[in-house]
């Protein structure tokens, strides 16, 4: 089953290897669901305690979140993306959907790597510009 306005999943493959590459775990893997409102309310209130949607969860694997440095590949988790609140987001951004989606992919995989915004100084939301900068290049309003 596909949600509606979600990219091909040869896009979102395309996109993450982009990603990946960019933040320096070129051997790395995980898995992405793209999934309805519904389906994100219930796993941010199973694995959160929130009882509402949101717009990505990471689920860390329980390797070591620096182990996608070794010469192995590593699993660095799951990253769920609700793509009808990722469309929402866009349209309130003034931007498309697609891009929307690579935001939070990047946001997400960051997450896996062991970031976290909530605790940190800023250094993850500067990250991820940085890296979605060199990944895609700017945004249509010069933000990436």
């Amino acid at each position: 089953m596909t949600v509606g306005g979600a990219p091909s999943p040869a896009m979102v493959r395309a996109w993450t290897r982009t990603l990946l590459s960019k933040a320096g775990a070129k051997r790395a893997s995980l898995s992405i669901l793209l999934c309805g409102d519904a389906r994100m309310r219930t796993l941010n209130r199973t694995w959160r305690r929130k009882n509402r949607s949101t717009d990505v969860l990471s689920f860390p694997s329980l390797e070591e979140s620096s182990a996608f440095l070794s010469s192995s590949s590593s699993f660095l988790g799951d990253l769920v993306i609700d793509v009808p609140y990722a469309a929402r987001q866009a349209r309130r951004r003034g931007h498309a959907v697609a891009r929307e989606v690579r935001i939070l992919l990047a946001h997400g995989l960051l997450h896996l790597l062991g970031y976290d915004h909530e605790t940190d100084d800023g250094t993850m939301f500067r990250l991820q510009r940085r890296i979605i900068l060199a990944a895609f290049g700017d945004g249509p309003d010069g933000v990436p």
